[in-house]
């Protein structure tokens, strides 16, 4: 049986969707006019993939759209789901069936029945899974491949769920730590710009009316004001222009790259990024290391989560270097790009022969590098953006009252 998509009208014309399973588009329709339904497009999940594939010529071009894309959250529920059916003994197209059941999200119900209908077709899970390559990445078809080929589906399952919700737990950790400095700064700015646009032009009346001379400070502020106020639109087109042209510069491959390697020099930032990409290639390389893949595939696939350019040559060129016959240690070494921590326990678990083991905890410690790396930030930004509006308040504050105080001498 395959997995339809179909768009029907009900009793009173109202327009639904929805995901059903069937033989043929033909008994679909049947089924939907046995409910009461007027079926108007009946269409295979499976086969509406593979035809946007086709015209865009690429099957990885669903990157591009979020149609066929899952949040991390439902990604980590469904692997926690599948693992546990399958560790208790029903087989995957069942496994499959429940977990469609059971979700109350038509997207998702929608992705797990054209799974199901292609490993009742005969195909592996991994293969149902890559018709799906936005909504489960390369790293987790290859685990699941891996635990396929090897026979141990089960417990494959387990470390990718496992996988899935630390991933989970670490990108929404992350966004929380940066709601708080966008809002600040969001604020921040607001009030700046309603000063400038507001509270300085009604005391600027005030002064021009005086006939005094204005103090440098004031004249500046006053300068500022009326280019906000009579060019604000265009400056904000301008920066509007300026970051989609920096968008579409920053898709050309070496200004890319020149660009993610002056991100890496800069003190903090590319800190931050040297950690966070240390951390997405320890991990994967552990999860598909202890399922039995090969590290120069493994290699590979850890190349391509990283969001680093320049990281994830380096990453490429390790597993060119691997593959001659280097070590797994000397290959990220060789870089630069990658913690000495991380590099000393990829090489104690090379000579010990306890690399599974000793990647789990170099993962481990590059998350917690990772989220104390961010805690620090987020405690070094609230004071240091408080310090700054502290100032520009104190700017427009002085730049108001120096002339009053010079209107008050004069009267004296």
């Amino acid at each position: 049986m395959a997995a339809f998509e179909y768009v029907v009208l009900d009793a009173k014309g109202r327009q639904k969707k929805g995901t059903l399973e069937g033989d043929s588009a033909r008994q679909v329709r049947q089924k939907l006019r046995d409910e009461g339904l007027v079926p108007i497009s009946v269409e295979s999940t499976v086969q509406n993939t593979r035809e946007r594939d086709e015209k865009t010529g690429n099957m990885r071009a669903m990157r591009g759209g979020s149609r066929h894309s899952l949040p991390t959250l439902d990604l980590s529920v469904f692997t926690r789901q599948l693992a546990t059916l399958v560790q208790a003994g029903l087989p995957v197209e069942e496994a499959l069936k429940a977990i469609s059941k059971q979700s109350d999200k038509p997207k998702l119900r929608s992705i797990v029945l054209a799974v199901r209908s292609r490993v009742v077709e005969g195909h592996t899970l991994a293969t149902g899974l890559s018709d799906f390559p936005r909504a489960f990445p390369e790293i987790y078809r290859a685990t699941v491949s891996a635990g396929e080929h090897s026979g141990h589906l089960d417990l494959v399952l387990e470390q990718l769920a496992d996988y899935t919700e630390s991933s989970h737990d670490t990108s929404r950790k992350v966004k929380g730590a940066l709601i708080y400095p966008v809002v600040l700064v969001s604020f921040s700015l607001l009030i700046v710009i309603g000063l400038l646009n507001f509270v300085v032009p009604k005391m600027v009346s005030v002064f021009e009316s005086s006939g005094q001379a204005l103090p440098g400070l004031t004249v500046g502020l006053i300068a500022v004001s009326d280019a906000i106020q009579n060019y604000g639109i265009y400056m904000l087109l301008v920066i509007i222009a300026v970051v989609m042209g920096a968008r579409y510069f920053l898709k050309q491959p070496l200004i890319r790259f020149r660009a993610h390697r002056l991100l890496l020099r800069m003190p903090v930032v590319g800190r931050l990024s040297q950690v966070i990409n240390a951390s997405r290639v320890a991990n994967t390389l552990s999860i598909l290391s202890r399922s039995g893949v090969q590290l120069v595939e493994a290699l590979s696939i850890a190349a391509q989560v990283t969001t680093n350019v320049c990281i994830r040559k380096a990453v490429q060129d390790a597993a060119v270097m691997l593959r001659e016959g280097s070590s797994l240690n000397r290959s990220l070494e060789q870089s630069g790009h990658f913690p000495p921590m991380m590099i000393q326990m990829i090489a104690s678990g090379e000579s010990s022969g306890e690399l599974d083991s000793m990647l789990t905890r170099a993962a481990r410690a590059q998350d917690r590098e990772l989220q104390s790396s961010i805690s620090t930030i987020v405690s070094l930004f609230e004071p240091l953006m408080m310090m700054f509006m502290g100032v520009v308040i104190l700017v427009i504050v002085l730049a108001i009252m120096l002339p009053v105080i010079s209107m008050n001498a004069l009267v004296s």
